[in-house]
């Protein structure tokens, strides 16, 4: 029994000895990296690459999708087209993915000095300047095709449009029928005016960052995440906003789906689709000329005043059990309620 304990003891100190030795020679390598904190050691290419990379927010191997008809790129170099020299075009066309192969400043180019290379695959590649790429093109990232596709003019018309004469429509026909509205003729929860609230407050975040930090939304817009800790804190609030969009408007439907019967829900919605689009498009234009604030805070006051002083029900009768936004008689069954 003795010999047993001892065999397991010295197989246990060998066991332990390989494993310190086999850290002591893990722990050896760590000498050939860099010490935390120290100043990494940069060649002027990288330190070149890095500010670039910094101002025009992408740099080498970064990947676009053609979004235009079709991009002619330049076989030759910048400087033999800057010379008037011959030159063969090769064409890429929309939904092509390309990526940045090169990048270089030409000072002398009076027309634009950031000439980029980009390629299609080994056998499709050019040159073209960065206004026209960038014009052209928008980042391989679903969340930069949105942004892209929203922020377009002619859409933004388009539904400027189609949301006055929906609002107009759905008014006419909720104030005729005397249904619910959100505002006017609400239901008794605070959802709906929370969600319309917190849209007029994403549409003035959004129209601040454009006005006042557009290089951060630029940042963004090329690197794009819907991880609100992971950016910067003025565009963490608007993606923190985003997210209580989706939330409270998954609550608002579960909540109006179980006041209201099947066809006064889905108009209701409707109608809070529409002051929703409104709010939108008001605060996300008036902000931009400073004119959003004041109306927003206007808004806020309107908006909490009409709920909580006519369509929060506090009380509830009890004979038959109606909810009542004051004491008085009940407007169901009669009761006087005091």
């Amino acid at each position: 029994m003795r010999i047993t304990e001892n065999n397991i003891r010295r197989t246990l100190h060998t066991v332990l000895c390989l494993i310190a030795a086999s850290l002591l020679v893990v722990g050896c390598n760590h000498e050939h990296k860099a010490i935390p904190g120290t100043p990494a050691e940069y060649s002027q290419k990288q330190l070149d690459s890095l500010k670039f990379a910094e101002k025009h927010h992408y740099s080498v191997n970064y990947n676009f999708i053609v979004k235009a008809d079709s991009i002619n790129l330049i076989r030759q170099q910048p400087e033999e087209v800057m010379g008037r020299m011959m030159t063969d075009t090769v064409t890429v066309y929309r939904h092509d993915h390309i990526a940045v192969a090169e990048i270089r400043i030409i000072p002398t180019d009076s027309i634009d000095s950031v000439w980029v290379q980009v390629a299609r695959d080994q056998h499709t590649f050019g040159w073209l300047h960065e206004t026209s790429l960038l014009q052209s093109v928008v980042p391989d990232d679903p969340i930069s095709q949105f942004i892209s596709t929203f922020s377009d003019t002619h859409l933004l018309v388009f539904l400027i449009i189609i949301s006055l004469i929906s609002v107009a429509y759905l008014m006419r026909t909720m104030f005729r029928r005397n249904a619910k509205i959100v505002h006017f003729n609400d239901i008794n929860s605070f959802y709906p005016t929370l969600l319309a609230v917190i849209v007029a407050l994403s549409a003035t975040l959004y129209a601040s960052i454009q006005t006042f930090t557009p290089d951060a939304w630029q940042h963004f817009y090329y690197h794009p995440t819907l991880n609100p800790f992971n950016v910067q804190p003025v565009i963490g609030m608007f993606l923190v906003s985003v997210w209580a969009i989706f939330i409270v408007g998954l609550a608002v439907v579960d909540v109006v789906r179980n006041i209201l019967p099947t066809g006064e829900a889905l108009l209701y919605l409707c109608g809070l689709a529409s002051v929703c689009a409104v709010n939108y498009i008001v605060f996300s234009i008036s902000t931009l000329y400073y004119i959003g604030y004041p109306m927003f805070a206007a808004y806020l006051y309107f908006a909490l005043r009409m709920y909580f002083t006519r369509f929060r029900c506090a009380y509830i009768c009890g004979k038959c059990g109606a909810r009542m936004n004051k004491k008085g008689r009940c407007p169901v069954c009669g009761t006087m309620n005091e």
